[in-house]
Parts: C-alpha cells; structure tokens; sequence
C-alpha cells in the first residue's frame, strides 16, 4: 500500500499506484487530486487521476448532503 500523503512521482510505478475512485485508473501526477475526511477515528481518503474524475464522484461523506 502506497502512503496517499506520500508525494508519487516518477519512483512509483502504475501497479503500486492508488486507484482513482471513479474510473479505477492509477492515481499519478500533477493531476492527482485527494480528498481526505475523518469518520470517527479513522482517516479516509479517496484518490482521483484527474480534477474530472473528482468532479464526477458521488461524494460518500456523511457530511455531504448536509
């Protein structure tokens, strides 16, 4: 499992990359976008390859709706 806080540049390859949450491509470079929230104790995040795939995503936060 790869650090989501980690920088992923050109050392990671694309089989260790985390996967975009809406199209399950490998979440690499400038495009990467991360949202992160906590759900009692836990940290939660969901990568994304691109600001599109970000903006496609049904947001799963509880907080969302609100």
């Amino acid at each position: 499992m790869v650090d989501p806080t980690s920088d992923l540049e050109g050392d990671i390859d694309e089989e260790s990359a985390p996967r975009c949450a809406a199209c399950g491509e490998p979440a690499l470079g400038t495009g990467r976008r991360t949202v992160t929230w906590v759900d009692g104790d836990d940290a939660v995040h969901r990568q994304f390859c691109s600001q599109g795939c970000r903006d496609e995503w049904t947001d799963e936060r509880a907080s969302a709706g609100k």
